[in-house]
């Protein structure tokens, strides 16, 4: 293909891109979930997705709002809907669910962070497949915290049970390979695997672990690859999503999208759920569970309706919004 004709193809694709990411249009559905305070507001949106019926909320809170009580909550050895969670919890403000778990012991796959203290961990050791039986992956999962000073960072993790706080890289860490079934690894070896991203403790008040991050420094960019979390094109496939995020003005955000409802609502990929959070004017966003687990409620109100037939699928950990 000559050179201006190759040049005309990407500068298509990006305009194609950006389109689609602009042109989503957002309703402000606030009254209909009040009384808000007015740091909080709720939209939605019915703009169809590459021409696929799409229904999806977005919720957008101030961090800089002392009255808002920013929180997490699990349930150990078992798992509760949200709506569970809302009256444990003493009705909240917002509950959504947040981390990727085990069905088979209802455990946390990722970081939990509540009042300061690691509560979950992420998983770090994959084990092979076929002719890798005998290795094991070591990723490095990405999650969303917000500090003491009310500002939001998403980062990917080293967590221990040894260890008070999680070591954060600002940068996605590629995944090694070894025979080690499990990650063991002091801060001078965290170092050295990512020289252009220095670890640090991460000092957060509230956290929550997902994976892959979507959005970074106001770009799409999904690390997928980095924290092995969906295999081949699966980040492709349309699926109810979950997904938290943060803009340039100090703004938390809560997405969620329904789907696997043909001629309804028919889920985003997550290349679609980037594009989501670039409309919005997120900084820096990343992917939480979704499918049957996607479900996010506002004041006692559920905004999607839950794929699974049952209705909202009970999960081990939620993250909470609050008014003192």
């Amino acid at each position: 293909m000559p050179k201006t004709w190759l040049s005309i193809f990407f500068i298509t694709t990006f305009f194609i891109s950006s389109l689609r990411a602009q042109t989503i249009q957002w309703t402000d559905v606030s009254d209909t979930y009040g009384p808000l305070p007015a740091s909080v507001k709720l939209f939605k949106t019915v703009t169809p997705i590459d021409g696929k019926p799409n229904i999806a909320f977005y919720l957008a809170a101030d961090l800089n709002d002392p009255q808002l009580h920013f929180q997490t909550d699990t349930s150990k050895n078992r798992r509760l809907t949200p709506q569970q969670f809302y009256e444990k919890n003493n009705q909240p403000l917002v509950v959504v669910n947040t981390t990727f778990f085990s069905f088979a012991t209802n455990q946390n796959l990722n970081i939990v962070v509540k009042d300061g203290k690691m509560v979950s961990y992420n998983i770090h050791s994959l084990p092979g497949r076929r002719t890798d039986t005998l290795t094991y992956r070591h990723p490095f999962g990405s999650a969303i915290g917000i500090s003491k000073n009310r500002k939001a960072d998403i980062a990917w993790l080293y967590t221990d049970s040894s260890l008070k706080k999680a070591y954060a890289f600002q940068q996605p860490v590629k995944a090694f390979r070894d025979s080690a079934s499990q990650l063991k690894i002091n801060k001078r070896d965290l170092k050295q695997l990512n020289n252009a991203s220095p670890v640090k403790k991460w000092n957060v008040e509230s956290a929550v672990g997902g994976g892959p991050v979507l959005v970074q420094d106001n770009k799409v960019m999904i690390t997928n690859d980095e924290e092995i979390k969906f295999a081949g094109k699966a980040i492709d496939d349309r699926h109810p999503r979950t997904a938290m995020g943060y803009t340039n003005d100090n703004k938390l955000v809560i997405l969620v999208v329904q789907g696997r409802m043909p001629g309804v609502a028919e889920g985003a990929s997550l290349k679609h759920l980037a594009d989501m959070f670039i409309s919005i004017g997120c900084k820096e966003a990343l992917n939480l569970d979704g499918g049957g687990s996607s479900s996010l409620i506002v004041n006692g109100k559920q905004t999607i309706l839950p794929s699974d037939k049952t209705g909202q699928r009970p999960v081990p950990a939620v993250f909470m919004i609050s008014t003192k």
